[in-house]
């Protein structure tokens, strides 16, 4: 499946999204195809990132989920947009995101294909 022009891996994390124990605004960390990634709802939709802060390696999971859908990093309180990962709090750093798809065999993580060397 493709989304805006990129091929992605998508990878099945549960049956339903209830199953992921998910409350309001919070955070967990699951591991997906031996990577290590972040789970958060906000506004009863569910997006992933990275389970780090690009700023200071922060454990993305143990920070919040701001009123404005931000993910907020424990550390230093980098705000980052769960729909795009770019920075809100204007420190200029991108947090890497993923596309989540909830269809009705499951939930599902998708990881951007790698291209060959050179991007063919």
């Amino acid at each position: 499946m493709s989304l805006a022009g990129k091929k992605y891996t998508w990878h099945k994390i549960a049956d339903t999204a209830e199953e992921l124990g998910l409350g309001s605004s919070s955070i967990t960390e699951i591991t997906v195809n031996n990577k290590k990634v972040c789970l958060a709802l906000h506004n009863n939709t569910l997006h992933a990132c990275v389970h780090k802060c690009p700023h200071a390696g922060g454990p993305m999971a143990d920070g919040f989920v701001d009123a404005l859908g931000n993910i907020v990093c424990p550390l230093h309180r980098y705000k980052f947009s769960l729909q795009n990962g770019r920075n809100t709090s204007g420190e200029g750093y991108y947090l890497k995101t993923y596309p989540v798809d909830v269809r009705e065999n499951g939930v599902f993580i998708g990881f951007e294909e790698k291209k060959g060397l050179f991007g063919w």
